[in-house]
């Protein structure tokens, strides 16, 4: 149970460095590509918006990655629940307001990585 743990969180946490990747350095390129129904002339002007959500993708990937270097299991755990329901939150709002496949690359992995703890 705990690799299965080990490795969803660094799953998101991944997933979260790639979104800091694409937010704050591939915004006006590869965005383009991917959001194809967003304006083109609004890449350029929304860029600095797009790195701002990136730098705190980063953040919640920094904050799961340190989970992995703190002996503790309590504060190990207390801190993976606290990101992962950082990433929870941060992709249910997604799913609501933007799009609903935000759910299933941001909000579940976390969700079932958080259960996972709950029943370890």
């Amino acid at each position: 149970m705990e690799i299965a743990i080990k490795i969803l969180i660094g799953l998101v946490a991944l997933f979260h460095l790639y979104f800091l990747w694409f937010e704050m350095f591939a915004w006006t390129t590869r965005g383009r590509k991917i959001f194809r129904n967003f304006p083109p002339e609004l890449f350029e002007p929304t860029k600095p918006l797009a790195a701002n959500q990136g730098l705190y993708n980063g953040f919640l990937a920094a904050g799961l990655f340190w989970t992995f270097f703190i002996e503790n299991k309590v504060w190990a755990d207390n801190i993976s629940l606290f990101f992962l329901g950082c990433v929870s939150i941060a992709g249910i709002y997604g799913a609501l307001t933007a799009d609903k496949k935000i759910f299933f690359v941001q909000a579940l992995p976390a969700l079932v990585a958080i259960l996972l703890i709950f029943v370890k």
